[in-house]
This record gives structure tokens, C-alpha cells and sequence, in this order.
């Protein structure tokens, strides 16, 4: 006679977790270069649009046959080759310069601070890309693009503080950019066309603040090296002989570069 043996299912016990290395915690993600890249299009037509004189109204069309420009069809005018879709003529910067200034925008902002002074420092590049062009073309800084690159700056800077930065530096952030531009803006009351102008105050404020975010000295260190930076090369264009004395040239770009100096130094 024999015996059967009920079988019991036996549940299944996880395998038993062995002490490590405890996992590093999980940071927010950072955008993708190639993701920010294909935002250039709208860089190259806020260059487009307004990198005309003073006074006239922002560009439509392209200027050899009044092709239309627009984000409903962008290439290939705001496309890297920068070419009219319907005469070839070129459009906006040369071909590839704004491209290039934004894929160092984003490599710079991957090696930078947290994410939420990182937001603050990409919403200002994101207009101080295409100032840079428009002040080398025309030599203005359009509202359009100073006010809401100082305006958005401040408010990110401003959640940054809420998120857990504290309202010391966002305080000292204010009150450097508006010190800044109110420098900026005293050069042009006392000297005129010989000082600062008026777009560069307004481009400062937004300055200002990013770099007032670090400290006193960082200001002063942006100012200095965007200073030297633009002496050098007007320096270089009067040796050359392909600039004068009286020429006046757009410091916009210079405030940028140094800008950025100053907060590579600090991040």
C-alpha cells in the first residue's frame, strides 16, 4: 500500500537584499542638448524680426523678394544654411552662427547650477542669444527681448528663493541688477553717445541679478571682464585700421560674454 504526499505550493520569498552602496539620490533631469537645439529656430527669428534700424517696423518678409518669414514654415530661412525659401538670398545672421551660440549656451548650462538657477540662467540666454546678433547688426537691444529676459529672470530667481534658497540672495540679486543698470543708465545721462546706452541698462538688469545671486564681487567681476573683453577688441579693430576713434561699437555682446565668464567662475 502506498502513501501519497500532498504537495504544499510554497510561496516565493525575495531573494535577500545584501548591504552595499547606498544609490545615489535621484536628481532632476537636465534638458537634452538636442532638445534645446531644436528651439533654435525660434532664436534665429527673434534675430530676423528685429534686427532692423530704429524706427522701423519689425521684418515680415525677406528683404530681396518679400518672401514671408514665419514659424509656420521655417525652413529653410530659419534653418541653419539661413537661405530665403524663395530667392536663396541670405536672411539674418550667416549661416550657422546662431546654432553654434546656442549649442555653447546649452554645454555651458549642462556644467551649471541647480535646477532652479539653471532655469533662470537658460530663460535669460534664451533672449541674450539673439540681442547679441541684433546689437552686432543694428546696434540697438529691442524692448521686446530686454524686458522679458530681466522680468523672468527675476521671477525665477524668485522661486528659487521660495524653493529653498532662502530671500537673501534673491534681495541681493535685485538690487545688483538694478545697480547695474542704473550704472549703465548714468553713463548715458552724463556722456551721451560716448557712454552706455540705454538697451545695454536695460539688458544689465537681467545681468545684474543672475550674477548679484552670488555675491557683490560677482557683478563687478562680469562688468570687468565684458570691459576688457570688449577693449581688446577695440583695440585690435583700431590696429587693424577697420575701426576709428569715433566709432561706436555695440557692447551688448561684450555684456554677454562677460556674463557668462563670471558665472563659469562661480558654478
Amino acid at each position: 500500500m502506498t502513501r501519497s504526499h500532498a504537495t504544499e505550493s510554497v510561496p516565493h520569498q525575495p531573494p535577500p537584499i545584501r548591504p552595499g552602496r547606498p544609490r545615489p539620490p535621484i536628481r532632476p533631469g537636465r534638458p537634452r542638448p538636442l532638445a534645446v537645439l531644436a528651439l533654435t529656430p525660434l532664436l534665429r527669428y527673434a534675430v530676423v524680426r528685429h534686427a532692423v534700424p530704429t524706427g522701423t517696423s519689425r521684418r515680415t518678409g525677406c528683404d530681396a523678394c518679400g518672401t514671408p518669414i514665419g514659424l509656420d514654415r521655417p525652413w529653410p530661412v530659419l534653418g541653419p544654411t539661413a537661405r530665403c525659401g524663395g530667392c536663396t538670398a541670405r536672411v539674418g545672421p550667416p549661416p550657422g552662427t546662431v546654432e553654434l551660440a546656442a549649442a555653447t549656451a546649452v554645454v555651458l548650462l549642462l556644467t551649471g547650477p541647480p535646477t532652479t538657477e539653471l532655469a533662470a540662467a537658460a530663460w535669460w540666454l534664451a533672449f541674450a542669444v539673439p540681442l547679441c546678433f541684433v546689437d552686432l547688426a543694428v546696434h540697438r537691444l529691442p524692448d521686446r527681448l530686454t524686458w522679458p529676459a530681466a522680468a523672468g529672470t527675476w521671477l525665477l530667481l524668485g522661486l528659487a528663493a521660495v524653493t529653498g534658497a532662502g530671500s537673501e540672495p534673491w534681495l541681493r540679486a535685485t538690487a545688483a541688477g538694478l545697480s547695474l543698470a542704473g550704472f549703465f543708465a548714468l553713463t548715458t545721462l552724463l556722456l551721451g553717445a560716448r557712454g552706455f546706452g540705454i538697451g545695454d541698462a536695460k539688458l544689465a538688469l537681467g545681468a545684474g541679478a543672475l550674477l548679484g545671486w552670488y555675491g557683490w564681487a560677482t557683478p563687478v567681476l562680469g562688468l570687468l571682464l565684458a570691459v576688457t573683453l570688449s577693449g581688446l577688441v577695440a583695440l585690435g579693430l583700431l590696429v587693424t585700421r577697420r575701426a576709428r576713434w569715433s566709432s561706436h561699437l555695440p557692447f551688448g555682446p561684450y555684456l554677454v560674454l562677460g556674463t557668462l565668464g563670471a558665472l563659469l567662475l562661480v558654478w
